[in-house]
């Protein structure tokens, strides 16, 4: 429950970006956190925004996906500034500050550098396949691991060393501008991940680690189906006999990282689509209740106020907005769904509270400019109807009712301020390959007159 008094995660008019990381010019095949974070730093306060939204941070799935992490807790390597050199191991000057980060980190940092370690060495075998001691992680089979495997297992150690300490640097940076960052909580981890691994009483799992039920969600406006996930389910009530400890270690973890965080999938609180883990589609499922206040209770209880953002997207019930209220938390309208119905829309701006983040649309929407071209023409005209626009205020016309809404937060992707078009949208919910989660700009894209636009328009809207 938020106490009377506590600091307000969203205390004044602001606008922000969204962008991941990976989506940062430079050379190599990602974004980094070298030198065009700093410089995309420098943009974002030159434009008037004083927020920096992005995906998980973590590791990627063979996809690319951030969503589908090995670890809860751990950084992206790829993430790493490439000039910051190649060194694996700590040299004399390093080494107290390396070890102290090693004790403070253990609850997470030794599981994962294993989990690693023995990824390394049995690559492609998940680890509901390896050998039965390391799978049942009897002691004196790990502890062999990682006397035989120390090299390894003490350079995944220094990887995430160095990657908070340029995190670190990156967030001061940003704050010393006045950009705070908002990061991405997943309700749900990956199967194949070392906190299922490491602690697999708090997942619904057989006797060979395989899930009995994995998550999802029904039929909705992206898949006719329904979405499949295949991450695992909680066992809630082991997790709450054990006082919600890994959950209050995850959300301090990424406090050290963000000053913010999404909460994705927040309707999953109250109740998460069940689906059999033999069903053929993810429509199989059934709706199961979920943990609700007991784990926002544990989680507040080491915060004046949690700093969430709720992601309440989807099919949302009393129930859900409830729980979200109770709280006080922001949640979240996007733009692009408030359309495809009457003014009764409670997407469409003249419905938005106070306490909430508008977007124009999300990693998993269209560009608003391919988004708008893809709609039935009896659409578009209720989006120039609505907004007293014409085809070609496209996007501008929807960054501008973002910014003019009553929300405390309007967040923009990347692309509608640049004016992309489908091909170069983040994700496309429902599948794999392809281009998800490749998108990346150059800064040859970006207009040299477009900063002092964006700040002029931030300004007419006191964000």
């Amino acid at each position: 429950m938020t106490e009377p008094g506590a600091a307000d995660p969203l205390p004044e008019r602001a606008s922000g970006v969204l962008l991941h990381p990976t989506s940062l010019p430079g050379p190599g095949s990602t974004g980094t956190l070298g030198a065009d974070a700093p410089r995309f730093v420098d943009w974002l306060a030159a434009a008037g925004f004083h927020y920096w939204q992005m995906l998980p941070i973590g590791p990627v799935d063979a996809w690319g996906s951030p969503y589908q992490s090995a670890s809860a807790f751990a950084g992206n390597a790829r993430l790493l500034a490439p000039e910051c050199g190649p060194r694996a191991v700590p040299n004399a000057e390093d080494a107290a500050a390396f070890d102290a980060f090693c004790a403070q980190q253990a609850h997470w940092l030794d599981d994962h550098a294993l989990f690693r370690t023995l990824r390394a060495h049995q690559p492609g075998v998940p680890w509901t396949a390896w050998p039965e001691p390391l799978r049942r992680r009897e002691p004196a089979a790990l502890e062999r691991a990682r006397r035989r495997w120390r090299t390894t297992y003490r350079a995944i150690q220094w990887t995430q060393y160095r990657f908070q300490r340029q995190w670190h640097a990156l967030r001061d940076y940003a704050a010393a501008r006045g950009v705070r960052l908002i990061g991405d909580l997943p309700l749900l981890v990956a199967h194949d991940s070392a906190d299922v691994w490491s602690q697999p009483e708090f997942f619904q799992l057989d006797d060979r680690g395989q899930p009995l039920v994995v998550a999802g969600v029904p039929p909705d406006y992206f898949s006719a189906t329904g979405q499949w996930w295949g991450n695992p389910l909680y066992r809630w009530s082991a997790l709450a006999a054990d006082g919600y400890r890994w959950w209050r270690r995850r959300l301090a973890r990424l406090r050290e990282l963000f000053d913010l965080v999404r909460l994705d999938h927040f309707r999953g609180l109250a109740a998460c689509w069940e689906i059999p883990a033999g069903a053929e589609t993810a429509a199989e499922g059934r709706w199961v209740a979920g943990p609700g206040a007991a784990l926002l209770d544990a989680l507040a209880a080491d915060h004046a106020r949690l700093p969430i953002i709720a992601e309440d997207l989807g099919i949302i019930t009393p129930e859900v907005e409830a729980l979200r209220d109770r709280y006080a938390l922001p949640g979240m309208k996007v733009l692009q769904f408030a359309f495809d119905s009457d003014d009764t829309n409670p997407y469409l701006p003249h419905h938005h509270r106070h306490n909430c983040v508008v977007y124009t649309g999300t990693h998993d929407n269209d560009t608003t400019l391919g988004w708008y071209r893809s709609l039935a023409e009896d659409r578009r005209q209720r989006v120039r109807a609505y907004l007293d626009c014409t085809d070609a205020a496209m996007p501008w016309a929807l960054v501008d009712a973002a910014l003019a809404s009553p929300a405390r937060l309007a967040v923009i992707p990347l692309q509608d301020l640049l004016g992309l078009d489908s091909a170069r949208r983040m994700n496309t919910p429902g599948t794999t390959g392809g281009d998800n989660w490749r998108f990346r700009f150059a800064w040859d894209e970006v207009p040299l007159d477009l900063a002092a636009r964006l700040r002029e328009r931030n300004l007419a809207h006191r964000r």
